[in-house]
């Protein structure tokens, strides 16, 4: 059954867009993440609360609209926002008695201070709390609710270990009671230490990722190597190599795979191979070499011995002496990226330059 429904929309600022028309459906027991920057997530926070109008399209939760009763619309979605306040004077005790009465729950304020690991803070003002435990308790605020639909903003942003582990607790025990959760990041390990169906959306729209866990990985290769050897002796088919259009990248224990149009470019540093994505950083599984093979038919150039730079993301490139030279990327924060002197050359002899 769906709790979600995001239908086209769509969100400019002035002659901006801060993304495209995009559409999303959560279901019963659906955990999913989405990756975007402060600003994207920013709007698409206050969209959801209503306190920003959309230039098309809509959010419905259960078939309710917060244009047309917030009251109906605010009783199916709980939010944990990252800058939400507590009264520092009561206990945890206090707060989750109140937010027992004010949803009028059947959990008892023991089952509460149990799933938020606070027992041992249950009479502790919130005033002397550290900043995790006070996360803590606004968890427990939405499980006192029991809303369909949870919306976590940046939910485990510098909290302790504890409080990490209770969040993850917390979503698998949501998830098994049939509720929908998203987790809004900027941070990609944090969306996939929650779980592995994650979307990234920015000014090009929504996207989902490619995910998948090391042990996935290995044991698909493993079948498809002993299918192909058991083709060759069976058929005496010989199976042609197929052309891998994606780059793996390591996050925690998950592999994530990127379109190579996606990458603006690649740096070696020790012996490691790092990705740049839209700011971010993925640690590569490949050596250089290797990307510099994979990635040449798309257009990518290996600039400087470190350096493997999309050349469809450059937008400038400097000169500041005769023997040095830089490109100056189209992204973000317009990354500078060293061009030496024998691959100035041959970039210009691509060019078709003199």
């Amino acid at each position: 059954m769906s709790i979600l429904k995001i239908n086209e929309l769509e969100k400019h600022e002035e002659h901006s867009v801060v993304f495209p028309a995009f559409s999303l459906e959560v279901l019963e027991k659906d955990v999913i993440a989405i990756h975007s920057s402060t600003n994207v997530m920013a709007s698409l926070l206050k969209l959801f609360l209503g306190e920003l109008s959309a230039s098309s399209g809509e959010i419905r939760i259960n078939e309710q609209v917060v244009t047309k009763s917030k009251q109906a619309y605010f009783s199916q979605v709980g939010l944990f926002l990252l800058n939400d306040g507590l009264y520092e004077r009561l206990s945890v005790k206090d707060h989750f008695s109140f937010y027992k009465k004010l949803y009028s729950s059947g959990l008892s304020i023991d089952e509460g201070l149990s799933m938020t690991q606070l027992e041992a803070k249950r009479n502790v003002p919130i005033s002397r709390l550290t900043a995790s435990e006070k996360r803590r308790v606004h968890f427990g605020r939405l499980l006192f609710q029991n809303p369909a639909l949870l919306l976590f903003e940046e939910p485990d942003q510098n909290a302790d270990l504890e409080t990490k582990r209770v969040f993850l607790k917390l979503v698998r025990k949501l998830s098994e009671k049939g509720k929908g959760v998203i987790i809004l990041t900027g941070n990609m390990e944090s969306a996939l230490a929650v779980t592995n169906k994650v979307f990234r959306l920015d000014e090009t729209g929504l996207h989902i990722l490619d995910v998948v866990s090391d042990e996935e990985s290995a044991d698909a290769l493993s079948e498809g190597e002993l299918k192909s050897e058991d083709q060759m002796n069976e058929d005496e088919v010989i199976v042609q190599p197929v052309r891998f259009e994606k780059i793996p990248t390591k996050v925690n224990d998950k592999i994530v795979l990127f379109d190579p149009t996606e990458i603006d470019y690649i740096e070696s540093n020790e012996g490691q191979s790092t990705i740049y994505i839209k700011g971010e950083a993925y640690p590569s599984v490949f050596t250089m070499v290797e990307l510099e093979h994979r990635l040449h038919p798309y257009g990518f150039f290996r600039c400087h011995r470190s350096y493997i730079v999309n050349l469809q993301k450059v937008r400038e490139v400097v000169t500041w002496t005769r023997n040095s030279f830089t490109l100056v990327l189209a992204d973000a924060k317009k990354s500078s990226i060293p061009l030496s002197k024998t691959k100035m050359a041959e970039l210009k002899g691509m060019l078709g330059l003199k």
